[in-house]
């Protein structure tokens, strides 16, 4: 399952526990739920967890009984933080590796880090990105994510991945975990790659290229831009809005949606990363669109209305 479904759904539960959900809301879980069959099993999984905890809500709502009893948004606020507790845990749990948990450095979706290592290098994580290091061994485990490391000295630091080994010295490079892959790219210098059959192979600055199980793909030239979230920003180039969203929403907690009639309008322009609304709200702006929020973390993008 994805983080965006298994938010979506401890959300939509914690708006049930609240109390608060009207005939709309129910109608629109309905409606959620029917749209994708991993929504509905997403959504029954939550349920069954849900009631195995059943006693902990009755027990935070006896310790209420006697306080005033708050509007809808005040419930509906204290229920995200308490009856979306369990649920979000688990179900998030059930689709980020352990080893993201247990790993030396991390971030949350939307967080960036930057740590300064010997001889002057660095070592970046970008959003929901998790690492192992050891500095005395000079070594760096990508778990899940996507890491950028600077090393101008002599010193050789490794980079190791699910799919081989990156020596790199006096060189720069980025690597995205990706789904079936990592994602390869040299900025300056060059770098060795050892895949899992121990061939080795060198990148030099400018190239990128996949490495996976088979072995490391063709490389193709790449625009530095493509790399922008180092510095914090987001840019596109006629990109689709589809394409550009896509790769927003890593940066985003929650669910974003738009319109299949939006997918192929165009984007350019760069962006911080600081304030994803903002990006929204200037995409709205310059497409003649509309942002549709339910939630800071339900946000649909409309065609807006003439």
């Amino acid at each position: 399952m994805s983080r965006d479904v298994a938010r979506a759904a401890a959300q939509w539960l914690a708006l049930l526990e609240s109390g608060a959900a009207t005939e709309r809301d129910h109608a629109a879980l309905q409606h959620w739920r029917d749209s994708h069959p991993q929504h509905e099993q997403t959504w029954q999984k939550a349920q069954t967890l849900r009631q195995r905890f059943s006693d902990l809500p009755q027990a935070l709502a006896m310790a209420s009984l006697d306080r005033p009893q708050p509007g809808r948004r005040a419930v509906l606020k204290r229920a995200l933080g308490i009856a979306a507790l369990v649920p979000t845990a688990w179900l998030i749990s059930r689709q980020l590796p352990i080893e993201a948990w247990r790993a030396d450095l991390h971030t949350a979706t939307g967080e960036r880090k930057r740590m300064s290592l010997a001889d002057g290098g660095s070592l970046q994580l970008n959003t929901a990105t998790a690492v192992d290091v050891d500095l005395a061994q000079h070594r760096i485990s990508l778990v899940e994510g996507e890491l950028a490391l600077n090393v101008p000295g002599t010193t050789v630091m490794t980079v190791h991945t699910r799919y081989g080994e990156l020596r790199v010295s006096q060189a720069e490079v980025c690597v995205r975990q990706l789904a079936t892959g990592c994602l390869v790219s040299v900025l300056k210098g060059s770098v060795q790659v050892r895949d899992l059959n121990g061939q080795m192979a060198t990148l030099q600055g400018g190239q990128q290229a996949p490495l996976k199980a088979s072995g490391l793909g063709t490389w193709v030239p790449f625009d530095v831009l493509q790399l922008g979230w180092r510095d914090g920003v987001l840019t596109a180039q006629n990109q689709t809005l589809g394409d550009f969203l896509r790769e927003l929403e890593r940066y985003r907690p929650g669910v974003l949606r738009w319109e299949p009639s939006l997918e192929d309008l165009r984007v350019t322009g760069s962006f911080r990363l600081d304030d994803t609304d903002r990006i929204l709200n200037l995409l709205a702006s310059s497409l003649g669109l509309e942002v549709q929020a339910r939630t800071r973390y339900w946000v649909t993008l409309r065609k807006a209305m003439t």
